[in-house]
This record gives structure tokens, sequence and C-alpha cells, in this order.
């Protein structure tokens, strides 16, 4: 089974221009360092809830849009070498700082996943 990052996040529709370009960069650095697979995806149809919801789990603010995105890897040993050396590629260092980065890093929501199913 594979180990998949997950990550959710709101991203000013202003900066949706910004964002893609660094996540298409970074899908290449990912990719060139071992991963399986790169997904970014802009949220279409999904709408508040009562409860819980993609966009109040961000804290979606006016004229944001929410980013679902995921990452996955042979296995969570694998998952943690790439991430290692995506961490120390001069092409993803300048992103690592918050004022660089084309969305709000503190309301990003992110973790890694062992597959259960998978087809």
């Amino acid at each position: 089974m594979t180990y998949v990052d997950g990550f959710i996040l709101a991203v000013p529709r202003k900066n949706l221009a910004a964002y893609k370009k660094m996540a298409t960069l970074a899908s290449k650095v990912w990719m060139e360092y071992g991963a399986l697979s790169y997904a970014e995806c802009v949220a279409d149809d999904v709408k508040p809830g009562k409860w819980t919801s993609f966009p109040q789990s961000v804290k979606l603010k006016k004229g944001e849009v929410v980013i679902f995105s995921w990452i996955t890897y042979k296995s969570r040993k694998s998952r943690d070498a790439i991430l290692a050396k995506v961490m120390k590629d001069e092409r993803m260092t300048k992103y690592m700082n918050a004022k660089a980065m084309p969305f709000d890093g503190k309301r990003m929501i992110y973790g890694g996943f062992k597959t259960m199913i998978e087809k």
C-alpha cells in the first residue's frame, strides 16, 4: 500500500495564478525525488456545512477558494526521504518564508496517511 500526504488550504483568488506557478514547480520537484503522483485541485462544488466542511476547516474568507491536494509515495519511509530532499531543494526554500507564500500557511491543514483501501 502507498503512503499519502494530504493538504487543504485557502488561496485568495487574486493569488491563484501565483499558487499554480508554485504548485507546478513543487510537482516537478516532488516527482524528481520519487513521489508517485502529485495532485492540486481547486474547489468547484464545496459548500459550507452545518457543523463542518472544507470551507470551515480553513476558515475560508471572502475572495478565497479551497485547494485540496495530495502526494503519493511508495511508503512512509520513501515519503520521509523525499520530503527531506524537497525541504533542502533551493527551488522550494524560497517558498518556506511566510511572506513568499501566495496563501496563509497558518490555515493549511496537512498530514500523512497510511492507505487503507487502494484500487
